[in-house]
């Protein structure tokens, strides 16, 4: 063991008289244990929020979506084809997305219409999945003069109190040219399932239909509202796009579901960096116990530090002494904080004690928790770092401490 890690382990464990000074250490690894905690648990919370927000968004939005500028996409079967050869590309699909008001009975509601191709749309697969009664489109409409089938998230259908089996009226907000004027077009649908996606934004105000159901009821034969493509790598998704763009050219653009939710990622990211900054100023302050801590040994020790340098201990030595002293207190209140941020995260995913409620945040979930190395990792540096800084105002005062000084009294 190193002489001054020695010394440093002796002032702590202080016996009789500065059993006070034991007691201001050990509340400064208990407040830096709770600052550290703090930190972690409420960063892991924070991005297990952005983590579930992004597998919600991606389960009801397509990884990139092509549309043209000024309108519907004629010439989509070609665009799907050229789409589906780049080696980037999963899956392409056509789909329509447009607005309508939906009526049963005296119920009203303003919802969006996805139509989609059942056999090859790439949310095909994630809207099966989410169905938590009735079931998916059947692969072709074996009977054309039946009603055509619609799929409403679970909280737009109790909105307007309609279930499985259930017929339901869809309003269209352009209406079709009569000898009387606009008259405003209907069309009666089959509800033949609902879904829970998760997120609220989507489950009260979105519908899927066919492709086919969809091209007639909005007035568009042989066009639709985009190309909606899925992708492997997720985070590649800006670049894919910008290559999908440059290979249709104008007047097809092409957009990423990053960039769709930009602002919102980029809200995130500011809120988990403003909780970083404002937790890690527990660890400063309980840093600042430290300090005190630091000085009142050099007070209490102030002898003993006269006679080691009047044996030679140099000045830098000295200073060492006291520096490992702060950081012991900081090494032991960071693994106690890091240990008490672990169990709690544990007993957070293990018991649902908090659910958010889907009307107030995106998602109805219980408490996200997303615990990461790194978020560890920055933590701990960060705390070590301001204990260490804590420390070197009180070593280079126990460092200047002239022995003759020290010992005049004595």
């Amino acid at each position: 063991m190193r002489f001054e890690l020695f010394i440093a382990l002796r002032h702590l464990l202080a016996r009789r008289k500065q059993v006070f000074i034991s007691l201001i250490s050990l509340i400064s690894i208990l407040g830096i244990a709770l600052g550290v905690m703090a930190l972690v648990v409420v960063i892991a919370v924070m991005s297990g929020f952005e983590k579930e927000l992004k597998k919600k968004i991606l389960g009801n939005t397509a990884h990139i979506m092509v549309m043209k500028y000024g309108g519907a996409i004629s010439d989509y079967e070609k665009l799907t084809k050229t789409i589906n050869q780049l080696s980037e590309v999963k899956e392409a699909a056509p789909f329509i997305l447009s607005q309508a008001m939906l009526t049963h009975g005296r119920q009203v509601s303003g919802a969006g219409i996805r139509g989609i191709d059942q056999n090859h749309d790439p949310l095909r697969k994630k809207l099966e999945g989410m169905l938590v009664d009735g079931h998916f489109f059947a692969s072709r409409n074996t009977a054309p003069d039946s009603s055509p089938e619609i799929i409403l998230g679970s909280e737009l259908a109790k909105s307007i109190g309609v279930k499985t089996g259930s017929s339901l009226r869809l309003i269209a907000p352009s209406g079709s040219p009569t000898p009387l004027g606009l008259v405003p077009r209907m069309q009666r649908f089959t509800v033949i399932g609902t879904y829970t996606s998760g997120m609220y934004q989507y489950d009260s105000a979105l519908a899927y239909t066919t492709l086919e159901a969809a091209q007639k009821f909005f007035a568009l034969p042989n066009q639709v509202s985009g190309i909606a493509v899925e992708i492997e790598k997720l985070y590649e998704a800006g670049s894919i796009a910008e290559k999908i763009r440059q290979k249709l050219s104008y007047p097809y653009w092409a957009r990423d579901w990053i960039s769709m939710n930009h602002n919102l990622f980029a809200a995130l990211k500011l809120e988990r960096i403003t909780m970083f900054i404002i937790l890690a100023l527990i660890i400063m302050v309980a840093a600042f116990n430290i300090i005190s801590t630091l000085i009142m040994v050099v007070m209490e020790k102030h002898k003993e530090i006269a006679i080691l340098k009047t044996m030679g201990l140099s000045a830098f030595r000295i200073m060492r002494i006291f520096v490992w002293e702060g950081m012991i207190i900081g090494f032991a209140g960071t693994i106690l904080g890091l240990a008490g941020a672990l169990i709690l995260c544990e007993i957070l995913k293990k018991y649902d004690f908090i659910t958010l409620p889907g009307d107030v945040y995106y998602f109805e979930t219980s408490l996200p928790v997303d615990l990461q190395f790194f978020h560890l990792a920055a933590t701990a540096t960060l705390s070590l770092l301001l204990c260490f800084i804590a420390t070197l105002y009180p070593s280079f005062r126990a460092s200047r401490l002239l022995p003759a000084e020290a010992l005049r009294y004595e």
